[in-house]
């Protein structure tokens, strides 16, 4: 069966590569008897893949039961899966088959797998690994032949790292992954499933077809559509009821989709958080260090004005004593290092002060202060440096990099 027959068979509307791409992998994996995760965001159809690689598997004969991990309760989803026996739990009247019994010999598809309570997963781990379980309430262990396909909207890896699922249940399952394209990635598809689902709620309710007009369809298809598929049609059935005028314009369109509060720009992993990130003190050194370095470019831009003659006789009379400083100042700065060393320059009067020098010492203050700061955080919290950074309002990877810094214990 080619991916457009695979298309028309079961109603999948769409042209985009990377969808093609999701409906190949189904055709190919499916003669075999391989575990299968299905990956992508909520809304975007994933439950049309099962039934591809059940119908197109040597079990197409056998029971094919659809089965939404979050919608059973914690403590009866052992009992729904793997069944119990008369009298194990209260509320037990008689011994009862789970899913995996009922469904020997077809195929099992788990919606939302990544909500399974973490008992549950150990339980499933074995039936994937052994095709055994055991009934809840039961010593003995039971066989089973079931094809299972998981799917879920979560990332699965981010749930390994806070704990929420098992690491090995997690490469059981995605032994062929299959991932679903968001709507905002099949722009071109977009405008083809609107008028498949206006064409359909025209004929379910004997109603005429709604139409959009230029703006509506440009906004229709730059529309981020955070509910994918299933929001395309919730919209297109409101439009369908609600709207007497089936011309729908732009205007009219944009009162049925929500305010956006996504973009259409790249985001950044990790919250947005960078290599160079500045908390708030940092922020402020950074902010005074700049002044400094605009205060001392001033100068010298001063200094050249007075050099070059753009600055009035009169203005270098009333203000000789200010003058002579910047120039000072300027001449010290531009000195190279081995220079300035060996060159003592003389105050033109009791009352001078050397305003580079009291920039240094400042610098010198605010790093002093961080460093005391710093010291006294990591002594109150006895050298816990995931408190002290807390303490200190900054990372704890600024911490590390301060405490390297300034050579602190």
């Amino acid at each position: 069966m080619t991916t457009q027959e695979i298309k028309l068979r079961f109603g999948i509307i769409g042209n985009t590569p990377t969808l093609d791409l999701a409906i190949d992998t189904a055709r190919q994996v499916a003669p075999t008897d391989l575990t299968v995760l299905i990956t992508g965001e909520s809304g975007t159809g994933k439950e049309s893949f099962p039934k591809i690689i059940h119908q197109l598997s040597s079990r197409k004969h056998g029971p094919y039961i659809a089965v939404n991990c979050g919608a059973i309760p914690e403590g009866t989803i052992d009992s729904e899966l793997f069944g119990h026996e008369k009298g194990s739990f209260t509320g037990a009247h008689e011994a009862r088959k789970g899913y995996f019994e009922v469904v020997s010999g077809g195929t099992i598809f788990l919606d939302e797998v990544a909500e399974l309570p973490l008992l549950t997963q150990v339980r499933l781990l074995r039936v994937l690994e052994t095709g055994e379980f055991i009934k809840v309430g039961s010593s003995k262990v039971q066989k089973t032949d079931v094809r299972v396909v998981a799917a879920t909207n979560v990332d699965i890896p981010e749930a390994i790292a806070s704990g929420k699922f098992r690491e090995d249940l997690y490469y059981r399952l995605n032994t062929v992954p299959i991932h679903i394209p968001p709507l905002r990635l099949r722009k071109d598809d977009i405008f083809l499933l609107f008028r498949k689902f206006a064409s359909d709620f025209a004929e379910k309710y004997k109603m005429p077809p709604i139409n959009l007009d230029a703006d509506a369809q440009e906004l229709l298809t730059d529309y981020r559509w955070p509910g994918n598929v299933r929001q395309l049609k919730n919209v297109t059935e409101q439009l369908s009821i609600l709207e007497k005028d089936k011309d729908i314009t732009g205007v009219t369109l944009k009162k049925y989709l929500p305010e956006e509060h996504g973009t259409n720009l790249p985001v950044l992993l990790n919250g947005g958080a960078k290599a160079n990130e500045y908390s708030e003190r940092e922020l402020l050194y950074k902010v005074l260090f700049d002044m400094k370095k605009d205060i001392n470019d001033l100068k010298k831009i001063v200094v050249e004005m007075i050099s070059t003659g753009s600055v009035t006789g009169s203005f270098k009379e009333n203000n000789s004593h200010i003058i002579d400083k910047l120039y000072h100042e300027v001449r010290a700065e531009d000195q190279p290092a081995s220079e300035s060393s060996s060159v003592t320059v003389q105050p033109l009067d009791d009352d001078y002060i050397d305003l580079d020098e009291e920039a240094k010492e400042e610098s010198l203050s605010l790093e002093d202060k961080e460093k005391e700061l710093i010291q006294r955080a990591i002594e109150k919290h006895k050298g816990k440096r995931k408190l002290a950074a807390k303490e200190l309002g900054i990372s704890e990877r600024t911490l590390y990099r301060k405490i390297k810094e300034y050579d602190l214990t």
